[in-house]
């Protein structure tokens, strides 16, 4: 008999790295919920992945909305009967020293890069732990961990995303639900090389440049992340729960 097929909720799936991780998942035979606010990137992903069989279904909405957050959850549920993983990989890069973030930049960036993050976990272990399993990775930052220079706002709530995530792993590894951050530094992504042409530089030259700080000799792809997500969603991963994974070729961050 053949085992049942699992379930992942992964948010900022139309993202570099979210691309890379929702491919890791289908690749293992998983039924992807994919939840985004890029509706044509979502639709791009559904022409992906959806032949012959579906196995990804998409949910476009906006991380600030509770009610969008817990209906990715209740939607998994609803279509495919369970949820055993999910990732929650959406989050924003706020760029300024403390003078340059508003008001607005700081409750954004807290709202997509935490709260998001609050409503998905708490609705998704209440379903969890009926089932007496799971697993959750949130998407930390080494910057969380290390605070770099100039992003008060970004750096703050990714080491509060680590924090939860530790905090979260140890209140529920006794219900069978391991929860745990990826922390990465510098990642090959189109929102990277789209902040380098903001800023007026070529982003291969800036990527090139960024190679040479890494001492395993690049910065990473996407896959890199997405490989170290599914390796702590699978049973491989069993005892790891509570911790921050980073994920950084050994780059310090500054």
């Amino acid at each position: 008999m053949a085992a049942e097929m699992k379930t992942a909720v992964i948010t900022g799936a139309a993202g570099g790295i979210g691309k890379a991780i929702v491919k890791r998942f289908v690749d293992d035979g998983y039924r992807v919920i994919a939840g985004d606010a890029d509706a044509d990137g979502l639709k791009a992903l559904l022409s992906a992945f959806n032949k012959p069989a579906r196995k990804v279904w998409e949910r476009q909405g906006d991380l600030r909305s509770k009610a969008y957050c817990e209906g990715l959850i209740d939607f998994a549920i609803i279509e495919t009967g369970r949820l055993d993983v999910l990732v929650n990989n959406a989050g924003i890069i706020t760029r300024g020293n403390i003078l340059d973030t508003t008001d607005e930049d700081w409750t954004r960036t807290f709202d997509i890069n935490v709260t998001a993050i609050f409503h998905t976990c708490r609705r998704a272990i209440a379903h969890m732990k009926e089932r007496g399993a799971g697993a959750i990775v949130n998407v930390a930052s080494c910057w969380g961990l290390y605070p770099g220079p100039g992003h008060p706002a970004y750096c703050t709530s990714k080491a509060a995303v680590a924090a939860l995530s530790k905090c979260l792993g140890r209140d529920h590894a006794g219900d069978g639900i391991r929860v745990n951050a990826v922390c990465p530094n510098e990642v090959n992504t189109p929102m990277l090389r789209t902040g380098f042409a903001r800023r007026g530089f070529d982003p291969d030259t800036a990527i090139a440049e960024l190679d040479k700080t890494v001492p395993l000799g690049r910065i990473a792809e996407p896959e890199d992340i997405a490989d170290v997500i599914h390796f702590l969603a699978s049973d491989a991963a069993r005892y790891i729960a509570g911790t921050a994974v980073e994920v950084n070729g050994a780059k310090p961050v500054y």
